[in-house]
């Protein structure tokens, strides 16, 4: 146990630890137990047979999945390139001493988090035509979840600034920098170093968000894995197969962040 932890916890006592060890057992048995029992079910009702899983054999099947692949990366990506500078200007803003620019950020960032994705969605796909502005499909999905993600972003941003140390702005005063000058060579830079971690975290909740895109019909992975059940009369493979495919997304850019944190060294 690290020096922190010991500072808010008690380390366990022997009872304790045993006590952890049976409820891991138990809890482990258990969900092994309901592993079985749901596998066991699948079978019962041919879920698990060769023919449920055959079309995943067949290239034209794997190069449709592939190009939904294809399709959630680059809403992932363009979504992406959108919130992340997007939410730096808002966390600037919200930073900044001018109230007049504090005020609309704030009530961006509250708006934003607080609306519901799928909401927004709506939004996009049939309030904005009823008003005469349509956008295509594509970016009926992008635009909705780079706006949601932005506030998030934001306030990455906002909180790796203020958790830098007073010491450096206050050295960038005393060298007559300005509070913008300071905040955009000195303060800033610092703190997009050590949020690279979080920011590549965030990449994952965008990639979950592209998940939404259903509703706007854009065919990404778990549309068309929706697709291919539906045709083939195989739901549950078609699900299976998509989640591994966003496990192993997902994964990499997990291990991408934990590698990040790891060259980051302690703060």
């Amino acid at each position: 146990m690290s020096e922190e932890s010991r500072l808010l916890f008690d380390v366990p006592g022997p009872r304790a630890r045993r006590r952890t060890r049976i409820a891991t057992g138990a809890s482990l048995v258990v969900l092994a137990g309901l592993l079985t029992l749901m596998i066991r079910q699948f079978a019962i009702h041919g879920e698990l047979s060769a023919a449920q899983w055959s079309p995943f054999t067949q290239w034209p099947i794997l190069r449709f999945l592939l190009t939904g692949i294809e399709q959630t990366l680059l809403v992932t990506a363009v979504a992406a390139a959108i919130a992340f500078p997007l939410g730096a200007v808002l966390a600037l803003a919200r930073l900044s001493r001018s109230r007049w620019l504090r005020g609309p950020a704030r009530v961006y960032g509250e708006l934003f988090r607080a609306v519901p994705l799928l909401l927004l969605l709506y939004v996009f796909l049939f309030a904005l035509p009823r008003a005469g502005v349509t956008f295509p499909v594509f970016w009926q999905l992008v635009l909705p979840v780079a706006l949601s993600n932005s506030a998030v972003v934001a306030e990455i941003f906002r909180a790796g600034v203020l958790a830098q140390d007073r010491g450096q702005a206050e050295a960038a005063y005393s060298l007559g920098m300005t509070y913008g000058q300071a905040m955009r060579w000195v303060v800033v830079p610092q703190a997009v170093r050590k949020l690279l971690p979080a920011l590549v975290s965030q990449l994952v909740r965008l990639l979950k968000d592209s998940t939404l895109g259903y509703v706007v019909s854009y065919l990404e992975l778990l549309h068309k894995a929706q697709v291919l059940g539906e045709y083939y009369h195989n739901v549950l493979p078609a699900y299976l197969v998509a989640a591994a495919c966003y496990v192993l997304i997902n994964g990499a850019l997990s291990r991408t962040a934990g590698w990040l944190e790891h060259r980051q060294g302690p703060q």
